[in-house]
């Protein structure tokens, strides 16, 4: 798949708003007939630019009322030490995200705890002991203005082929 036409971009726009549309009304929405709206989607799966589909769950419902944003400083950025960590960190289900950040700092995380007591035993008994961490900075979301997975599509609509994906259309 080497470029994203008019009806892919439609597909991801309203896959991102509804991932639980069936094939007949993603068909209908998008302006193709049922079978080759299937085709194109398989082909975006196959090519990866869908990568799965998910439920979006409230963390507030669950139970997860803290949101923190957890800077990570460690003692040295060498292969084996930050693979290490990278495995510990993959293992934390209240780690709900991880970056590497540029600046101050090697990783920045996402961590949902219960409420402030929880996540300070969190932090306190596993992030502190996490392999080459020498530093913690924590900050509190105080309340999310924006919280949405939808990326921005609107720089596809040129006819260029997509950046990082050189295979032919099928």
């Amino acid at each position: 798949m080497e470029r994203i036409d008019k009806y892919d971009l439609a597909i991801l726009q309203e896959l991102q708003a509804d991932a639980r549309l069936t094939n007949a009304e993603l068909a209908q929405r998008v302006g193709l007939s049922a079978a080759p709206c299937w085709r194109r989607v398989r082909a975006l799966e196959a090519a990866g630019f869908i990568k799965g589909y998910h439920a979006e769950i409230d963390r507030h419902k669950i139970g997860l009322g803290v949101l923190a944003f957890v800077r990570v400083d460690t003692e040295r950025v060498t292969g084996d030490a930050t693979r290490k960590l990278e495995e510990a960190i993959r293992k934390m289900p209240e780690v709900v995200a991880c970056h590497y950040i540029s600046g101050t700092g090697t990783f920045e995380l996402q961590v949902v705890a219960q409420d402030l007591d929880g996540f300070s035993r969190f932090a306190r008994e596993h992030l502190m002991n996490l392999p080459n961490v020498k530093d913690l900075h924590t900050s509190f979301s105080l309340g999310e203005v924006k919280a949405s997975r939808a990326l921005p599509l609107a720089h596809l609509r040129g006819e260029g082929p997509v950046k990082g994906d050189s295979r032919a259309r099928t």
